[in-house]
């Protein structure tokens, strides 16, 4: 809970759809791109944005965007301008880099030698002020601070082998991999395709979907003809929503192209010899819905096996166990069941205050965190409470939290936290306080009981976070039958950078 009070927050989310079969189509593309990015609310509230396409020859290009959340950014009305698209990308945005204006709004959309691109992002390139003064020496103005518009003027920019019969999308988008090596996912739109990118350490996650018949939507088989349209998202979360089945991840380093036609993979860009792959760990913490997959997974039972990982490292004397609401819930399960204590609910969400985290601005999100909660006396007077929290950032959240249970009735409060304290900067997406910032750092660490008013505190070790997160790949693996050849060539890696300081890439300033 304390991540949401701390400023700790995604930076994006990216989502596209392509109507299949004979165009103009049936297939409400802008509603599907609208409720799409609904579903990615929690990976950015500050703005959104939709790009369509009629997939013409030239295309006709349509732009909506606006500040807030989607429900507001989109009027019914303003959406029916998008109604005659057959393909189109969209974003939700949460800033890292660049300023909460209108103008850092994406998808950015771009002439180019050969047409019209749209281009939509999730992360932070690790080398950008070197990328920014590379672009700029091309005479290039850059009239935003993203870290987006940047990589969108890299994709038109000619590629060093020069194209003689029409653009050669997947080399422009290569060159661009050559010249930043992480963080990004990201979608290009031109004229009838889209192209799906994952950086070659898979930071931040994307997935496809097919858009079946609702009749078809439990169905264990899915006929070619059932393909009513092709998504692709930041998370899996999103299909249900919108009548789409899950269909694959987009593997680190690869460029999918995605049509009216299908899914075809033209290329996947390797990592230097010895690299492991650097999937954000902290998406299966805290970032992603807990009904999303990740590497074959889903996000809630991997934060379960966290939970029960932590009631082996750190188990206590104690009547009950709960959780400060909500994202902690899974975790505080998997620990009731590990240590046999029974799971109730001390406290009670407001759920009408909002999630304040994701707001830029200090002020706003520290309003509306005093009157977050309230107690369940009746649940837990005079009992001794295991309270389950997925992180101790700063400090000063938790610690109100723990005098409200005690003054209501509590008799000791032992806090658990289900990830590892933090101790660096995110630099690849994620905005983490400065490093003077984190308690971890700070001298009260050293008896941070004592200081935030708890009985007792331990944290998840990393050891315990990556064994939880790794014992289901391993399993997905097993079920899948991969062979050993291409368990190797797809190995198992996740970026720790910001609790163990070891970053997947050299930083660059």
């Amino acid at each position: 809970m304390e991540f949401e009070e701390s400023g700790i927050g995604e930076e994006c989310g990216v989502f596209g759809c392509v109507a299949a079969g004979e165009w103009p189509t049936q297939l409400e593309v802008a509603q599907v791109l609208t409720l799409g990015l609904v579903a990615l609310q929690h990976r950015g509230q500050e703005s959104a944005g939709i790009v369509t396409s009629n997939g013409a020859s030239p295309p006709t290009y349509t732009t909506l965007k606006g500040m807030g959340l989607v429900s507001t950014a989109f009027t019914p009305e303003a959406l029916l301008k998008l109604r005659y698209g057959n393909l189109g990308i969209s974003h939700t945005r949460y800033s890292t880099t660049g300023i909460s204006e209108l103008q850092n709004c994406q998808p950015f959309v771009v002439d180019t030698l050969h047409g019209r691109i749209a281009v939509a992002h999730n992360g932070e390139l690790v080398n950008a002020q070197a990328l920014r003064k590379k672009v700029m020496r091309h005479g290039v103005g850059l009239s935003t601070s993203s870290d987006s518009e940047l990589i969108t003027q890299l994709l038109a920019l000619t590629p060093p082998i020069e194209e003689r019969d029409g653009p050669d999308w997947v080399a422009r988008i290569k060159n661009l991999m050559s010249e930043t090596p992480t963080s990004y996912s990201l979608l290009m739109m031109h004229k009838d395709v889209i192209y799906a990118v994952r950086d070659p350490y898979g930071n931040r996650p994307l997935c496809i979907g097919r858009l079946v018949p609702i009749s078809k939507l439990h169905s264990s088989g899915v006929e070619e003809e059932d393909t009513e349209g092709w998504v692709v998202s930041s998370e899996s979360c999103s299909f249900q929503s919108i009548g789409a089945k899950y269909y694959r991840e987009v593997l680190p380093g690869e460029i999918v192209q995605i049509s009216k036609h299908g899914v075809k993979s033209l290329s996947v860009v390797p990592r230097p010899e010895g690299d492991l792959p650097a999937f954000c760990i902290f998406e299966y913490v805290y970032f992603a819905r807990p009904d999303s997959i990740f590497e074959g997974q889903m996000v809630y039972t991997v934060r379960q096996r966290c939970g029960r990982q932590l009631a082996i490292e750190a188990p206590t004397d104690a009547d009950v166990v709960s959780t400060v609401p909500e994202s902690a819930t899974p975790a505080a399960l998997g620990y009731a069941q590990q240590s046999g204590l029974p799971y109730i609910e001390v406290l009670c969400k407001n759920r009408y205050v909002g999630r304040t985290f994701i707001q830029p601005n200090t002020r706003l999100r520290q309003l509306g965190v005093a009157k977050k909660f309230g107690a369940l006396t009746d649940n837990f007077a005079g009992k001794r409470i295991v309270l389950i929290d997925d992180s101790i950032v700063r400090g000063n959240t938790i610690s109100p939290i723990i005098k409200l249970l005690k003054e209501a009735g509590a008799t000791e409060v032992h806090i658990r936290v289900a990830s590892p304290p933090l101790r660096f900067p995110c630099y690849m997406g994620i905005n983490i306080p400065t490093k003077e910032e984190l308690i971890a750092n700070r001298p009260e660490f050293k008896d941070i009981a004592g200081y935030i008013g708890a009985d007792s505190v331990h944290y998840l070790t990393v050891e315990g976070l990556v064994s939880a997160v790794q014992e289901g790949i391993a399993s997905f693996q097993e079920d899948k039958m991969i062979s050993s050849s291409s368990k190797s060539s797809n190995r198992v890696g996740h970026c720790t950078a910001c609790l163990t300081g070891k970053y997947p890439v050299e930083l660059e300033w």
